[in-house]
């Protein structure tokens, strides 16, 4: 497996990443190192859920595998679940790629 497991509760793809996976159900207060500090869920978040690392603003890209997958529609605290309730998915974005003018 690629990544590194954080305080068996999150998988970290990169280094890059600004948030983790859940690799199991996590119970709000679950907490997971990262740059020496620990980081405290905020809430539950379901297996396989993103986790933020660090604080996101609104825009700001969210970062998994390496990659730009999302971009912060609110701001989000360490700890908090990252979904489409505060996320915005920036793949397969034709409406986007449209807007910034790329010919498909």
């Amino acid at each position: 497996m690629k990544g590194t497991v954080l305080g068996e509760v999150g998988l970290h793809m990169a280094d890059a990443d600004n948030v983790v996976t859940a690799i199991d159900d996590l119970e709000a207060g679950a907490e997971l190192p990262y740059n020496g500090e620990m980081v405290e869920l905020a809430e539950a978040v379901p297996f396989g859920h993103k986790v933020a690392l660090v604080p996101l603003e609104r825009g700001d890209a969210v970062v998994k595998y390496g990659e730009t997958v999302g971009e912060a529609v609110e701001p989000i605290t360490p700890g908090e679940w990252v979904h489409t309730h505060n996320c915005e998915s920036t793949r397969g974005r034709g409406d986007r790629a449209a807007e910034d003018g790329e010919v498909a």
